[in-house]
Order: C-alpha cells, then structure tokens, then sequence
C-alpha cells in the first residue's frame, strides 16, 4: 500500500486547491491534516500517508497556493500566512472536516502553528518538523525578506529547473546527498512541477522575512505537540527545543540520522514518533514518547 488513494480539486474563493487524501478506516480516528514545505507539495507525504493508513489513521495533504496543482493566486495578499489559514479551513470545511490532527513541515510547519494560535479549539494535536515560529529580531526579518527578494528575483529570471538546483545545493539539505538516487530525482521532479510565479509569490508573501512572528503565542496551543527536529540538523534542534519548552503540552524528538527533512530522510523514525503522538493525542497512551531511531 502506497501513498493517497485519492485526489481531487476543491475550488476556495476562486482558487482551485489540489487535495490528496486517504479515506477513513476507523471511524473513531480523526484525520491527519499534512502542510509541506516550501517548494513541495502534497505528494511529498506519500510514504507517509501509507504508513498513516495502514494504521488506520485518515490523511489529508494539501498543495499550497502556487505549489504543486493549486492554482497560483493573482492577488499577492492570498499567499500570505492569515489569507493561507483562512484557505484551508475551507478547504476542510468542503471535506466535512471539523477536528483534525495537523503536521507541518518547514514553512508548513508554521502555517500549522498559526492554524493552533488562529483555531486551536479544532486542532487536536500538532506537530512540527523542523520548524520555527518565524524570526523574532527586526533587523534579521528585514536581513530574511531582502534574502528572499534576491531569490524571488533569481527565480524569475532563470527558471524552476535552475532553482531546484539551487535549492538542494545549500547546506541544511547537505545530508540529503546521502540518500538514494531514485528518492533523490522523485524530489527534484516533484519541484520541477511548481511554476515561477507560484514560488516568488510564496517567497514574498509567507516567507520568514514577512510572516509575523508567532513565538510570543506559543503559550496559546493548548493541544498536545510533538517537535521534531533532525540529530544532523544542529540549528532546527536549537529552535525545536526552544519551542517545545514554551508550548505547554509538548515533547521534543531528537531524530539520529536525519537533516532537515526528516520525513524524507529517516520515514520509519519519523512515522513512528508521529503515530505515537497521535495514539496519546487521541487518548490511546499517556507514556512519553519514546526515541526515535
């Protein structure tokens, strides 16, 4: 059993959002809403959502506006992280979809957290993957925004396939070369697929140098967390530990062997702290988690 076994387009005030979904196998499992990362999309959580299944647990992934097949929007506000909230709680809404578990990886790991901050009453648990709550200090925002800018810039004049080279050449993605070449060229294909004008959009609208920072309400997300970051990814650890200690129901998982996509490069560690979160979260165990490896 691999992946999503359905997918389908939900039309959300005048953008067509591009929805992945297994189908529920016990009713009384919630679904597992997946947010990926900048220049993903949802079929990054394939593995992951096989996993999900065979544990009987429903997953909806979504591709964010201007990423994998939603619609890139023509108004620049829509790429932004409240305006982005807003889109997929419709997008939930149309699923009948009231309470759900989220994960969020990266960029989708803080469109998660402002969906706990925004509407914490309908999660029933979060997780992050290597993820933070935004950048706190002005000058480094403003440092952020104007690095972002050059990329949304460098994209538009030299194309999505110069990019996904870029991308995947900078250091936190270093532990990635590691991996096999088969589930290295699926990624690269994958983010092929994105157009220019869907990137340098979500560069300028939700990137880190003009997201709001979240940090000062993370007290606010009163559902359980699990943080996740990688053994190999020593700055997203830092971060990761820094957010679990001001969320207050939350455990941090250290994952041995794993950069910065941790679903990627270790999936049976990464499904198997995210089941057992998932299993507590639902009422199932109030054990601590376990390492994961």
């Amino acid at each position: 059993m691999t992946g999503f076994r359905e997918a389908r387009t939900i039309g959300v005030r005048g953008i067509d959002y591009r929805v992945r979904t297994t189908p529920p196998v016990r009713r009384h499992r919630h679904p597992v809403v997946l947010v990926h990362g900048f220049a993903g999309c949802s079929e990054d959580w394939m593995d992951l959502a096989a996993a999900l299944d065979r544990e009987g647990w429903p997953a909806i992934a979504i591709d964010l506006p201007g990423h994998g097949e939603t619609e890139t929007p023509h108004v620049a506000q829509r790429f932004t992280l409240g305006d982005t909230i807003l889109d997929l709680r419709f997008v939930l809404t149309a699923l009948h979809v009231v309470l759900a578990h989220w994960v969020g990886y990266s960029m989708g790991g803080r469109i998660a957290l402002g969906e706990a901050i925004r509407h914490g009453g309908r999660m029933l648990s979060l997780t992050l993957e290597s993820a933070s709550p935004g950048i706190e200090n002005a000058e480094e925002r403003a440092e952020r925004r104007r690095s972002d800018e050059a990329l949304a810039r460098d994209i538009e004049s030299r194309g999505i396939a110069w990019f996904a080279d870029y991308w995947i050449s900078q250091p936190i993605f270093a532990t990635q070369r590691a991996l096999p070449a088969g589930v290295r060229e699926a990624q690269r294909a994958r983010r092929l697929r994105n157009h220019a004008a869907g990137l340098t959009g979500s560069l300028r609208g939700v990137g880190q140098g003009v997201q709001p920072y979240l940090g000062y309400q993370l007290h606010e997300v009163l559902c359980p967390a699990l943080v996740l970051s990688g053994g190999l990814d020593p700055k997203y650890a830092v971060l990761g530990a820094q957010a679990a200690a001001a969320l207050p129901h939350a455990s941090h998982v250290v994952v041995p062997n794993a950069g910065h996509n941790i679903h990627l490069e270790q999936p049976k560690a990464f499904a198997r702290a995210l089941l057992d979160h998932l299993e507590r979260a639902e009422g199932g165990s109030s054990a601590p988690p376990r390492a994961a490896g």
